[in-house]
């Protein structure tokens, strides 16, 4: 099968000078972009080389998981992965509308050369690639200070890794959480270093802002609805993280590949959006190192739904959320079914 990528945004806004730009970029490689769309926002998107997929056209569409996802909610991108799967899509990128590619922006491989983070049971990714305080959104506050978490002795050699999962830093507004931003808000720009891989066993949060995401992992790409928006993509991460780990693999960071002109917060919005992950992301995931998965790539949507069943368990989610996994699970099937779609690993 050759290469075809495929990108996926939300939106309520008009086509951005960053969506432009990201169009007219993907252009120079055969990429599309999938716009999904909401109760709010345009009725329709024109850019070329875009499908734009307003609520009504979502709802029309053969899929569980359509009717089932909140209205008004982030959400809604899983039904802009499921038709970018639909359509054969080799590799997924994922982004938001006011992220442009930066000048270094290219499209990533699956294997890629990257250096091995310590082991350590959380390491702070940002501060491999500067020596500021800052962390991403989602790392436990805790550690933000440990030197443990962004320890530099590394082996001196670089390593070539297979990585389904990977993230591209952010330029200008990283993605941090609202403490940071309340406190030590300023335009921030990160070094450009080797790109760095977390082993099985090692965390760091990674979000929805530029990261790319492969076959053998499409099932972890779901964003889960009945929790706080600050949170969706960054539940998922450590979801997505578990499930991995039991592939023997880990998620590779790159330095900054976009840049973002942020669209307007409220920031204490934002804070008080961001305290069930504050106390409790740790928390989770230990949750999620005790969960009991199975190896091997024809376990990952199981080793999702097992993910999110421990969780429910323990309160991060309500019974709800069990259902729209379960629908995301037998959409994703029926692809695989239809469309002949299946992971391929060299594992």
């Amino acid at each position: 099968m050759t290469s075809s990528i495929v990108a996926v945004i939300t939106t309520i806004s008009e086509p951005t000078v960053s969506v432009k730009k990201l169009v007219n970029v993907l252009g120079h490689y055969q990429a599309r972009l999938v716009v999904v769309g909401d109760n709010k926002g345009p009725a329709r998107f024109d850019l070329a080389a875009v499908e734009f997929l307003s609520l009504a056209d979502q709802l029309k569409l053969p899929f569980f998981l359509a009717s089932l996802l909140p209205i008004g909610h982030y959400a809604r991108k899983n039904i802009g992965y499921l038709v970018a799967i639909c359509s054969g899509a080799t590799c997924i990128y994922e982004t938001d509308d006011d992220n442009a590619p930066s000048d270094s922006w290219a499209t990533r491989s699956l294997h890629v050369t990257a250096r091995r983070a310590p082991s350590c049971q959380w390491y702070n990714v940002y501060r491999y690639f500067s020596e500021d305080l800052i962390w991403p959104r989602g790392f436990p506050l805790r550690f933000v200070r440990t030197q443990e978490t962004c320890r530099m002795n590394f082996p001196t050699e670089l390593e070539g890794v297979e990585a389904p999962i990977q993230q591209g830093l952010v330029n200008g507004s990283p993605d941090v959480d609202a403490i940071w931003r309340l406190v030590l808000d300023r335009d921030f720009n990160f070094c450009s270093r080797e790109s760095i891989w977390l082993p099985p066993g090692t965390w760091c949060s990674f979000n929805s802002q530029s990261t790319w995401w492969w076959p053998v992992v499409y099932p972890l790409l779901y964003l889960p609805s009945y929790c706080s928006f600050r949170m969706t993509d960054i539940w998922r991460s450590f979801i997505a993280q578990r499930c991995l780990w039991e592939l023997g693999l880990g998620v590779v960071f790159h330095a900054a590949e976009v840049i973002q002109m942020r669209n307007v917060h409220d920031l204490m919005r934002d804070f008080n959006d961001e305290i069930p992950g504050y106390r409790g992301n740790e928390e989770l995931a230990g949750h999620l190192s005790a969960t009991e998965l199975k190896p091997g790539i024809q376990e990952v949507g199981q080793n999702l739904f097992r993910c999110y069943e421990r969780l429910t368990g323990k309160g991060f989610f309500p019974s709800e959320e069990l259902r729209l996994v379960e629908a995301w699970l037998r959409d994703f099937e029926a692809i695989q079914q239809t469309a002949g779609v299946f992971p391929t690993s060299k594992l």
